[in-house]
């Protein structure tokens, strides 16, 4: 049997609690065309602790079945979330690290948006991406500064 490390399992847990709170919580900010999902500064993560994709994924899950808008969501949403939080992991440069989830998210949940509510395609992609700008680089860079200062 492999060993488990408790610290990368106790911390894949506390990400996802975190994020599936905190979106849940928002939930007026959380969702929609306009949105600006809070838990997303979490996103930047991954860049220092590979196993927060993990935790990202499962706790996007956890909101997105809260969230309202269907299965398309759950499943899109957070595999959206997990592709980010990959290519976040994947990242060398700390100022690139919140690109993943801006990028992948707009792409992403904004195509969604537009066929389940027929939003317009390239706004609601805007608008998706803006919100992920002010959470990922607004909110998750501070994170990711705090987190590389504690780590020395």
């Amino acid at each position: 049997m492999k060993n488990i490390d408790v610290n990368k399992l106790t911390r894949i847990a506390l990400i996802g609690a975190v994020y599936a709170v905190v979106t849940i919580i928002l939930a007026p900010l959380s969702y929609g065309m306009i949105q600006v999902r809070i838990s997303e500064a979490l996103t930047v993560l991954p860049f220092i602790y590979p196993e927060a994709v993990i935790g990202l994924f499962i706790g996007c899950f956890i909101a997105n079945i809260y969230g309202g808008n269907g299965i398309y969501d759950i499943i899109f949403g957070s595999l959206a979330t997990l592709i980010a939080g990959y290519l976040t992991a994947k990242t060398k440069n700390k100022y690139l690290a919140p690109l993943p989830p801006v990028v992948i998210n707009a792409l992403i949940i904004g195509f969604m948006l537009h066929k389940l509510f027929g939003f317009p395609l390239l706004t609601t992609m805007f608008y998706v991406g803006l919100g992920q700008t002010i959470a990922c680089y607004g909110l998750g860079m501070p994170l990711l500064n705090y987190f590389l200062k504690k780590q020395k």
